[in-house]
Protein backbone atom coordinates (compact mmCIF):
# COMPACT_ATOMS: atom_id res chain seq x y z
CA UNK A 1 0.00 0.00 0.00
CA UNK A 2 2.84 2.41 0.83
CA UNK A 3 6.47 2.33 -0.31
CA UNK A 4 8.98 4.99 0.72
CA UNK A 5 12.51 4.87 -0.69
CA UNK A 6 15.48 7.09 0.23
CA UNK A 7 13.25 9.98 1.27
CA UNK A 8 14.97 13.22 2.26
CA UNK A 9 13.75 16.67 3.20
CA UNK A 10 15.69 19.85 4.01
CA UNK A 11 14.11 23.17 4.91
CA UNK A 12 15.87 26.14 3.34
CA UNK A 13 16.81 29.31 5.17
CA UNK A 14 19.81 31.10 6.62
CA UNK A 15 20.55 27.84 8.42
CA UNK A 16 19.19 24.99 6.27
CA UNK A 17 17.81 22.18 8.41
CA UNK A 18 17.66 18.57 7.25
CA UNK A 19 14.83 16.77 9.06
CA UNK A 20 14.70 13.54 7.05
CA UNK A 21 17.53 11.72 5.35
CA UNK A 22 17.44 8.42 3.45
CA UNK A 23 14.14 7.17 4.90
CA UNK A 24 12.90 3.74 3.77
CA UNK A 25 9.56 2.20 4.77
CA UNK A 26 7.32 -0.44 3.26
CA UNK A 27 3.80 -0.69 4.62
CA UNK A 28 1.49 -3.42 3.27
CA UNK A 29 -2.29 -3.31 3.47
CA UNK A 30 -3.57 -4.23 6.92
CA UNK A 31 -0.45 -3.20 8.81
CA UNK A 32 -0.50 -0.59 11.57
CA UNK A 33 2.87 0.91 12.55
CA UNK A 34 4.05 3.54 15.01
CA UNK A 35 6.77 6.09 14.36
CA UNK A 36 8.30 7.41 17.57
CA UNK A 37 10.96 10.05 18.08
CA UNK A 38 11.83 13.26 19.85
CA UNK A 39 10.18 16.54 18.86
CA UNK A 40 11.84 18.05 15.81
CA UNK A 41 12.99 14.71 14.39
CA UNK A 42 10.55 14.95 11.48
CA UNK A 43 7.55 12.77 12.37
CA UNK A 44 5.02 15.36 11.21
CA UNK A 45 7.13 16.15 8.15
CA UNK A 46 7.11 12.48 7.21
CA UNK A 47 3.31 12.35 7.40
CA UNK A 48 2.97 15.55 5.38
CA UNK A 49 5.21 14.13 2.65
CA UNK A 50 3.29 10.85 2.52
CA UNK A 51 0.05 12.84 2.26
CA UNK A 52 1.42 14.89 -0.61
CA UNK A 53 1.00 18.09 1.40
CA UNK A 54 4.72 18.78 0.99
CA UNK A 55 7.31 17.65 -1.56
CA UNK A 56 10.53 15.79 -0.73
CA UNK A 57 13.93 16.92 -1.93
CA UNK A 58 14.86 13.37 -2.88
CA UNK A 59 13.40 9.88 -2.84
CA UNK A 60 10.09 8.34 -3.84
CA UNK A 61 6.68 7.83 -2.22
CA UNK A 62 4.33 5.33 -3.84
CA UNK A 63 0.76 5.03 -2.52
CA UNK A 64 -1.36 2.15 -3.81
CA UNK A 65 0.88 1.87 -6.88
CA UNK A 66 0.90 5.61 -7.63
CA UNK A 67 4.14 7.62 -7.48
CA UNK A 68 3.27 10.93 -5.82
CA UNK A 69 5.98 12.72 -7.81
CA UNK A 70 3.99 12.06 -10.99
CA UNK A 71 0.91 13.90 -9.69
CA UNK A 72 0.09 17.60 -9.86
CA UNK A 73 -1.69 19.33 -7.00
CA UNK A 74 -5.18 18.55 -8.33
CA UNK A 75 -4.38 14.86 -8.74
CA UNK A 76 -2.89 14.75 -5.25
CA UNK A 77 -6.11 16.24 -3.87
CA UNK A 78 -8.14 13.51 -5.56
CA UNK A 79 -5.80 10.82 -4.25
CA UNK A 80 -6.10 12.15 -0.69
CA UNK A 81 -9.89 12.23 -0.92
CA UNK A 82 -10.19 8.73 -2.31
CA UNK A 83 -7.42 6.86 -0.48
CA UNK A 84 -6.37 8.64 2.71
CA UNK A 85 -7.62 9.60 6.15
CA UNK A 86 -5.84 12.11 8.40
CA UNK A 87 -5.69 13.06 12.04
CA UNK A 88 -3.41 16.02 12.60
CA UNK A 89 -2.58 17.78 15.85
CA UNK A 90 -4.41 20.98 14.86
CA UNK A 91 -7.72 19.06 14.35
CA UNK A 92 -8.81 21.16 11.31
CA UNK A 93 -12.44 20.82 12.36
CA UNK A 94 -14.49 23.33 10.35
CA UNK A 95 -16.17 25.80 12.74
CA UNK A 96 -19.22 26.50 10.55
CA UNK A 97 -20.25 22.83 10.21
CA UNK A 98 -21.92 20.68 12.85
CA UNK A 99 -20.08 17.72 14.31
CA UNK A 100 -21.96 15.32 12.02
CA UNK A 101 -21.30 17.48 8.97
CA UNK A 102 -17.59 17.60 9.79
CA UNK A 103 -17.42 13.83 10.08
CA UNK A 104 -19.41 13.37 6.86
CA UNK A 105 -17.15 15.72 4.88
CA UNK A 106 -14.80 13.09 3.37
CA UNK A 107 -17.77 11.10 2.09
CA UNK A 108 -19.44 14.25 0.73
CA UNK A 109 -16.30 15.20 -1.17
CA UNK A 110 -16.27 11.91 -3.08
CA UNK A 111 -19.99 12.10 -3.82
CA UNK A 112 -21.35 9.49 -1.40
CA UNK A 113 -25.15 9.95 -1.18
CA UNK A 114 -26.36 11.27 2.16
CA UNK A 115 -28.58 8.25 2.75
CA UNK A 116 -25.54 6.01 2.43
CA UNK A 117 -23.20 8.23 4.45
CA UNK A 118 -25.54 8.93 7.38
CA UNK A 119 -25.44 5.47 9.02
CA UNK A 120 -21.66 5.37 8.77
CA UNK A 121 -21.35 8.86 10.30
CA UNK A 122 -23.64 7.89 13.17
CA UNK A 123 -21.66 4.69 13.77
CA UNK A 124 -18.34 6.54 13.85
CA UNK A 125 -19.66 9.19 16.25
CA UNK A 126 -20.93 6.46 18.54
CA UNK A 127 -17.55 4.73 18.33
CA UNK A 128 -15.79 7.85 19.65
CA UNK A 129 -18.48 8.47 22.31
CA UNK A 130 -19.94 11.52 20.56
CA UNK A 131 -23.24 10.06 19.44
CA UNK A 132 -25.15 12.69 21.40
CA UNK A 133 -23.16 15.61 19.94
CA UNK A 134 -23.98 15.16 16.24
CA UNK A 135 -25.82 18.49 16.00
CA UNK A 136 -23.37 20.44 18.17
CA UNK A 137 -21.10 23.13 16.73
CA UNK A 138 -17.32 22.81 17.22
CA UNK A 139 -17.23 25.86 19.52
CA UNK A 140 -19.35 23.88 21.99
CA UNK A 141 -16.81 21.06 22.28
CA UNK A 142 -13.69 20.62 24.39
CA UNK A 143 -10.27 20.03 22.89
CA UNK A 144 -10.53 16.32 23.57
CA UNK A 145 -13.94 16.15 21.91
CA UNK A 146 -12.63 18.01 18.85
CA UNK A 147 -9.83 15.49 18.62
CA UNK A 148 -12.38 12.68 18.60
CA UNK A 149 -14.34 14.45 15.84
CA UNK A 150 -11.14 14.58 13.77
CA UNK A 151 -10.55 10.87 14.39
CA UNK A 152 -14.10 9.93 13.37
CA UNK A 153 -13.75 12.03 10.22
CA UNK A 154 -10.45 10.35 9.33
CA UNK A 155 -11.96 6.87 9.55
CA UNK A 156 -15.51 7.39 8.29
CA UNK A 157 -14.73 6.81 4.61
CA UNK A 158 -12.83 3.57 5.26
CA UNK A 159 -9.59 4.96 3.75
CA UNK A 160 -6.84 2.67 2.51
CA UNK A 161 -4.11 4.72 4.21
CA UNK A 162 -4.54 6.40 7.60
CA UNK A 163 -2.03 8.98 8.86
CA UNK A 164 -2.34 10.01 12.50
CA UNK A 165 -0.16 12.64 14.18
CA UNK A 166 -0.40 12.30 17.98
CA UNK A 167 -4.11 11.39 17.79
CA UNK A 168 -4.40 10.79 21.54
CA UNK A 169 -2.43 13.85 22.65
CA UNK A 170 -5.52 15.72 23.90
CA UNK A 171 -7.40 12.73 25.29
CA UNK A 172 -7.73 11.36 28.79
CA UNK A 173 -6.47 7.78 29.32
CA UNK A 174 -9.90 6.13 28.95
CA UNK A 175 -10.73 7.92 25.71
CA UNK A 176 -7.19 7.37 24.44
CA UNK A 177 -7.53 3.61 24.87
CA UNK A 178 -10.93 3.65 23.18
CA UNK A 179 -9.59 5.61 20.21
CA UNK A 180 -6.53 3.37 19.81
CA UNK A 181 -8.72 0.28 19.84
CA UNK A 182 -10.93 1.90 17.20
CA UNK A 183 -7.91 2.72 15.03
CA UNK A 184 -6.62 -0.81 15.15
CA UNK A 185 -10.04 -2.34 14.52
CA UNK A 186 -10.74 -0.10 11.51
CA UNK A 187 -7.31 -0.74 9.99
CA UNK A 188 -7.64 -4.49 10.33
CA UNK A 189 -11.29 -4.70 9.30
CA UNK A 190 -10.82 -2.56 6.18
CA UNK A 191 -7.42 -3.93 5.18
CA UNK A 192 -6.00 -0.42 5.44
CA UNK A 193 -2.46 0.63 6.28
CA UNK A 194 -1.77 3.15 9.04
CA UNK A 195 1.07 5.23 10.43
CA UNK A 196 0.75 6.52 13.98
CA UNK A 197 3.24 9.25 14.89
CA UNK A 198 3.40 9.40 18.67
CA UNK A 199 5.45 10.06 21.79
CA UNK A 200 3.34 7.59 23.74
CA UNK A 201 4.83 4.18 24.46
CA UNK A 202 1.35 2.95 25.41
CA UNK A 203 -0.10 4.12 22.07
CA UNK A 204 2.74 2.49 20.15
CA UNK A 205 2.39 -0.79 22.04
CA UNK A 206 -0.79 -1.67 20.15
CA UNK A 207 0.87 -1.38 16.73
CA UNK A 208 2.21 -4.21 14.58
CA UNK A 209 5.61 -2.56 14.33
CA UNK A 210 7.35 0.32 16.10
CA UNK A 211 9.95 2.46 14.35
CA UNK A 212 12.19 5.13 15.86
CA UNK A 213 12.98 8.26 13.89
CA UNK A 214 16.26 9.99 14.73
CA UNK A 215 19.05 11.91 13.04
CA UNK A 216 20.39 8.53 11.92
CA UNK A 217 17.16 7.71 10.06
CA UNK A 218 14.17 5.43 10.58
CA UNK A 219 14.88 2.13 12.27
CA UNK A 220 12.80 -0.75 13.61
CA UNK A 221 12.72 -0.38 17.39
CA UNK A 222 14.64 -2.92 19.45
CA UNK A 223 12.42 -5.83 20.34
CA UNK A 224 9.82 -5.00 17.67
CA UNK A 225 8.63 -7.73 15.35
CA UNK A 226 10.43 -7.90 11.99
Amino acid sequence: MLSIRQLSKTYAGPRPRTVLRGIDLTLPAGQYVAVMGESGMGKSTLLNLVAGLDRPDAGTIVVDGVDLAALDDDALTVLRREKMGFVFQAFHVLPYLTVAQNVALPMSLIGTPGAEASPRVSAMLAAVALGDRADSMPRELSGGELQRVAIARALVGEPKLVLADEPTGNLDPDNARQVLELFRREVKTNGAAAILATHSVEAASGCDRVYRLSAEGLKLATGASP
